[in-house]
């Protein structure tokens, strides 16, 4: 299907050909019939992709500061790698929609195929032949709406946002400053609540379309509008003011303290700046609102993916309700924008309507994309490759065809080994994807993401034959014997069995599972698949700091001690990693990999584990805890896992003592091992090495020599159940047995992060 995308590095946009969404629980797939541009908003993001790095950098220097801590912590190459891989990612443009109900996932209720419906929300109301939206972002289009209209939904709620934040009541003076489409629709809204509307805009026209759609009086100026607010008011000053106008200027801000009056309120919609004049703000005593889009839930993910709503009795209006409103007000009359439509373009020729809006040649308002004929909906496509050279293969985004078209590679241990990725996320783009590329004896065979953009990108970018929103297509695929799976930990488990039975060879990203069941469904597919390579991806073990560490302790005659300071750094609490079905929270999700590494440095399994959180206001239970592990060799293994410390501190350092030596990993940059007053060190001045692409390379090893796997498969199942007692153990505060017998035992389930 056909989807306007830009890439926000160099600002290139383009009409793609990616797969078709998928339809998943709590969202409905809709066709889109139309789309609007939002041209306050979209020209913002297309005038900061199209400035140079030196440009982006200026613009946005609170990223910068950023990198730069990164650079110092984990070195230069390792800031610009990460940082170039989040510029490098495709950005949807298009937030804003209407069409016809497709197909509805699990657990949606109240629509049907058929029904037209309005769309909102960035990522998913995009410029697209077909959406994937949540039930909370869609609402049914009442009669007598057709889907021009329809499509304006999300910029009209926005504006109507705006005006219930601006607590507005029948008969006050309301000032609008800035009259493009949020604008002219906030004049209506306000006129039918019975405000007098007054308004400015620089452009003549839209000032002049204002006044004959509700404004009593504009202007052009802020002096003509500064005599006909005192004029209109008594000099009293106008009751609230309402910026929808879109300048990095602070100068709409000041206006509207001038314009109001004593105790008056202000709310700031637009892009604009917000630095507060003090002495207006003080001596008027004025409110000031920075209304956020469209109402809340928006950017609460139990809102928008888990389809949780508000209780009306707590929010009267949410997101959703805001734009049922809007559209109910289109319905009555009260509200129009026929005559706000300037320009229309079909999906086809969207560049041209970027260009206008850019280039501001011609005037316009509203920029509608239309979408006409059947859309291919087909879930998996082929990408053409220039044949430039091994691991230099560019994927070309207009071309598509049937992957049966793809010649074929062997997929055997004598040949190329075919790699299929399901899920691709930063953490693949940025870090284990470039680790693998320069890898010899792997072919890129096909990737699947659950939205086709992201894997059409990635099978660009590192030459992958193929590209799927079905990751059924990866499993099923011959020509593939190595499956990555680098989803989101909740379905981990269950992609990591049906990948076996599939009979591939697997690596997943940690954690391989969230709670007993799952591991124990996971255990008994291995069990039958022994053949088959299991790897979950604790790197750490595989960095040279590491091995070269593990070396010099080989002669310790006595149980090592291991602590790892782990400098993790704040999670916003509505990260889904702190989701229970999602992310497991962080004991499970991430402080896994330093219970692996300290099996590595021990060389034994942990039988006992005790933790402790430190609680700290703003902070989930499991961000800051001390863990300490008994081995079953006797050896200690302690773990410091803190949210609470500076970024500019190293992240990680690991300190082993035992056998009369000590041995220290500074961050996976350096290591030093002091025995007998002699003290030796290795170090990479230039970026981190966590061990990325050591573990792929004894992957495939394995795979090809059809040796034993580079880690034993009960050590997964111990460094998984320690994860398990750690969370247990800071719920009971008592010390908790690792013990595997507790697989075959039906026990209440653990799940997910301690109070998460």
């Amino acid at each position: 299907m056909k989807q306007f995308v830009q890439n926000y590095r160099s600002g290139h946009l383009c009409v793609a050909n990616v797969p078709g969404p998928v339809v998943r629980a709590g969202c409905i797939l809709v066709r889109t019939m139309a789309s609007l541009v939002s041209v306050g908003t979209e020209k913002y993001m297309l005038e900061l992709a199209k400035k140079s790095l030196v440009g982006k950098a200026l613009a946005r220097p609170d990223l910068v500061r950023q990198v730069i801590a990164k650079a110092q912590a984990e070195g230069i190459l390792e800031a610009w790698r990460q940082a170039m891989g989040r510029l490098d990612t495709p950005v949807p443009l298009g937030y804003s929609s209407a069409g016809v109900v497709m197909d509805v996932g699990p657990g949606v209720q109240g629509f049907a195929v058929g029904d037209r419906v309005a769309c909102a929300g960035s990522g998913y109301a995009g410029h697209a032949e077909v959406v994937s939206v949540p039930v909370n972002l869609c609402v049914k289009i009442p009669e007598g709406v057709d889907f021009e209209a329809a499509a304006f939904v999300a910029l009209g709620g926005i504006a109507l946002e705006a005006v219930r934040m601006a607590q507005v009541s029948l008969g006050e003076t309301v000032v609008v400053i800035g009259l493009g489409l949020l604008g002219q629709i906030a004049v209506q809204l306000l006129n039918a609540a019975g405000c007098h509307v007054l308004g400015v805009d620089i452009n003549p026209q839209k000032a002049e379309m204002a006044l004959q759609h509700g404004a009593e009086a504009v202007a052009t100026d802020y002096s003509t509008l500064s005599a006909i607010c005192r004029q209109r008011t008594g000099n009293q000053g106008a009751d609230a003011v309402i910026i929808l106008a879109a300048t990095p200027s602070n100068e709409p801000l000041e206006q509207a303290a001038e314009l109001c009056r004593e105790r008056g309120r202000i709310v700031a919609a637009g892009l604009v700046g917000l630095e507060v004049p003090r002495k207006p703000f003080y001596d008027k005593e004025l409110e000031l609102v920075v209304s956020r889009a469209w109402g809340p839930g928006l950017y609460d993910p139990n809102y928008t993916e888990k389809g949780l709503d508000y209780p009306l009795a707590y929010a009267r209006w949410t997101a959703r309700r805001n734009m049922e409103e809007f559209l109910a007000q289109l319905a009555k009359g009260t509200v129009r924008v026929d005559h706000l439509i300037t320009h229309r373009f079909p999906i086809d020729r969207a560049l041209e309507a970027y260009e206008l809006i850019l280039e501001g040649k011609e005037a316009y308002i509203g920029v509608l994309l239309t979408y006409e004929g059947e859309p291919d909906l087909s879930r998996t496509v082929a990408v053409k490759r220039e044949q430039t050279g091994q691991g230099s293969q560019r994927g070309q985004m207009s071309s598509v065809s049937s992957v049966s078209s793809v010649p074929s590679v062997s997929s055997t241990p004598s040949g190329p080994l075919g790699v299929g990725l399901i899920g691709a996320g930063q953490f693949a783009t940025g870090t284990l994807l470039p680790a693998m590329k320069g890898l010899r004896g792997i072919h890129f065979r096909g990737v699947a993401t659950s939205t086709g953009l992201s894997a059409r990108h990635v099978a660009d970018k590192f030459g992958f034959e193929y590209c799927t929103t079905d990751y059924h297509e990866i499993l099923n695929d011959p020509e593939i014997a190595l499956v990555f799976i680098l989803t989101r930990h909740g379905s981990h488990a269950h992609l990591v069995a049906e990948a076996l039975r599939a009979d591939k060879h697997v690596f997943v990203e940690k954690p391989l599972a969230l709670n007993l069941e799952q591991l124990r469904g996971v255990v008994e597919t291995f069990n039958v698949q022994r053949s088959n390579v299991l790897m979950v991806g604790f790197n750490r073990r595989f960095s040279p700091f590491t091995r070269w560490l593990k070396g010099r302790f080989a002669g310790a005659a006595e149980p090592l001690a291991v602590h790892c300071t782990v400098n993790a750094g704040p999670v916003p609490p509505d990260h889904w990693t702190h989701d229970p079905e999602q992310g497991g929270g962080r004991i499970i999700g991430e402080v896994c990999h330093f219970v692996d590494l300290i099996q590595y440095l021990t060389g034994s399994v942990p039988v006992r584990v005790y933790a402790e959180t430190l609680e700290s206001p703003g902070y989930q239970p499991s961000d800051n805890v001390v863990i300490t592990l008994k081995m079953a060799n006797g050896a200690i293994g302690s773990i410091t896992y803190v949210a609470g410390g500076d970024k500019r501190y190293p992240r990680e350092r690991v300190e082993v003592f035992g056998g009369g030596a000590v041995g220290v990993i500074e961050n996976f940059k350096a290591a030093t091992f002091i025995r007998g007053g002699r003290k030796k060190s290795i170090r990479n001045w230039l970026s981190v090495d966590r061990g990325h692409q050591g573990e792929v390379e004894a992957l495939l090893s394995a795979i090809r020599t059809g040796g034993p796997a580079p880690v034993p498969f009960e050590e997964y199942v111990y460094t998984t159940l320690a994860t398990f007692a750690i969370e247990k153990s800071l719920r009971t505060t008592q010390p908790v047995a690792v013990d595997p017998h507790s697989l075959f035992v039906n026990e209440p389930q653990e799940t997910g992060s301690c109070g998460a």
